[in-house]
């Protein structure tokens, strides 16, 4: 086969990888961009981040029209559910996606190389496929080839009864009783997902509280909504082995106390998510990998071989797509000479779930950590028109202000449509914004959005709605 060059070849089509291949064409090199999955857009766009909002949003309409409808007036009669359908509609959703990146590539002259890269040397990456084996000549690479599922030592994926994120995507039945062991993000979403079809859903945490690294006040207010939902709870504990006996699990779970057989259906592992850097052939190249297996860049996201570059999950952060996006973008601008920057501190995280949670910036135990004199500012939806007019008046905004200078430094929200409200909060850190700047700032009425002006007015203590 033919072995062509490229001024950079970037190693996964995920959205670290496909966003910064575009964007370097755009800035005039020869790009290729090697994907080893049959379809484009990585782990995100095929079975996390798109197919998981597809559940959610379908398994909460099914909710909805048996908890929420009357109250609007809506009389159904019985309500069934089709799970072929929701599940095929899911995968429509993905493959409108991935079809997406595929014309994009075209667009942008990406070319599109399937098959699974190993470096060779900074300016030479092996790809093999079932076609044969290819080698590309450039003279960069970036490495994004993304991230995997952790397994639990005793409780082996087997992808039928102790599952990944990947499969509790597509099981084919509703399980009787569903145990997610991690209280995270994943695990929230997709232990919501199959709560609302109908599974006793069973949640087992490490950790003393649910997505530990959100604001304390925040996460509290998601378990007691989630545990109104049917969803339960068990902290400080883990989960040590499982024994699959006919179609049932019996897991072992230890908590500081006692030791307890708890028997389910399937286990979904969702304890987190480590780099995929296996088969790649960077540590052999020389690439340096720390001891959480990431791969270690500079600022600007140089490994310590030159030529050499790494973004997204393969390096310390958050495992999110949008932080990959941003990093991508920033890479492959820095090695045209073109200036750019990732602000952390305003990269937001969100958990799907209903109510959304959706955070930016400090939380009030991180600014206090950090010497800070803050000053907190909430308002709840309830005193909202537009939540009441929706009917969903769960949740609040709370604001975390410097007392010294005003400065915004985070945003916690949790309530309806978070995951979009989230984006003024983001901006506000961005621009180094104050809380009277959004306070003075004119937010459209009836909205969600007018809670955030009124957390900012609340830090001054002059809320004018309660």
């Amino acid at each position: 086969m033919d072995n062509p060059s490229f001024d950079l070849v970037v190693i996964g089509a995920g959205p670290g990888g496909y966003t910064a291949a575009i964007r370097a064409s755009q800035l005039g090199m020869k790009v290729a961009c090697v994907e080893k999955e049959d379809a484009l857009g990585g782990t995100c766009l095929r079975v996390g981040c798109i197919p998981s909002k597809a559940l959610l949003d379908s398994s909460h309409l099914f909710y909805e029209t048996q908890h929420a409808f009357a109250g609007h007036g809506i009389k159904l009669g019985s309500v069934a559910l089709d799970l072929p359908t929701m599940l095929s509609r899911k995968d429509k959703v993905v493959a409108g996606l991935t079809s997406g990146v595929a014309g994009l590539f075209r667009k942008n002259k990406v070319e599109d190389v399937r098959g699974m890269a190993r470096i060779l040397s900074p300016a030479k990456v092996e790809v093999k496929s079932s076609q044969g084996i290819r080698e590309l000549n450039t003279k960069k690479i970036l490495i994004a080839s993304g991230s995997e599922p952790i397994p639990l030592p005793g409780l082996p994926f087997d992808g039928k009864f102790i599952l990944s994120s990947t499969e509790a995507l597509s099981l084919p039945e509703v399980p009787k009783r569903l145990l997610v062991i991690g209280g995270g993000a994943i695990g929230l979403e997709m232990g919501s997902v199959w709560s609302r079809l109908g599974s006793e859903v069973l949640v087992v945490e490490f950790l003393d509280r649910l997505v530990p690294a959100m604001d304390v006040e925040l996460t509290t207010a998601l378990r007691k909504s989630l545990e109104k939902q049917g969803m339960r709870f068990q902290f400080k504990a883990k989960a040590e082995s499982a024994k699959i006996i006919g179609n049932k699990v019996i897991v072992q779970v230890a908590s500081e106390t006692e030791k307890t057989a708890v028997e389910c259906d399937k286990v979904l592992v969702a304890v987190g998510r480590r780099p995929f850097l296996s088969g790649l052939g960077a540590k052999e190249a020389g690439v340096e990998i720390d001891p959480k297996g990431r791969i270690v860049v500079d600022a600007h996201f140089c490994t310590r071989v030159p030529g050499i570059y790494a973004i997204g999950d393969v390096i310390a952060g958050p495992m999110l797509a949008h932080k990959a996006s941003e990093e991508g973008v920033v890479a492959v601008e820095r090695m045209a000479g073109v200036a750019g920057h990732v602000n952390y501190l305003g990269i937001p995280n969100v958990v799907y779930t209903h109510p959304e949670v959706a955070a930016v910036g400090l939380t009030e135990e991180e600014a206090k950590a950090q010497g800070h004199e803050v000053r907190i500012g909430k308002f709840p939806f309830l005193a909202t028109g537009r939540a009441r007019a929706l009917g969903d008046t769960e949740g609040f905004v709370k604001m975390v202000g410097d007392a010294k200078t005003d400065r915004v430094l985070g945003v916690h929200i949790i309530g309806p449509r978070a995951s979009d409200l989230i984006a003024e909060a983001v901006l506000s850190i961005e621009l180094a914004a104050s809380t009277e700047d959004i306070a003075r700032a004119s937010h459209a009425h009836p909205t969600l959005a007018e809670a955030l002006k009124e957390a900012a007015l609340a830090v001054d203590k002059r809320t004018l709605n309660i």
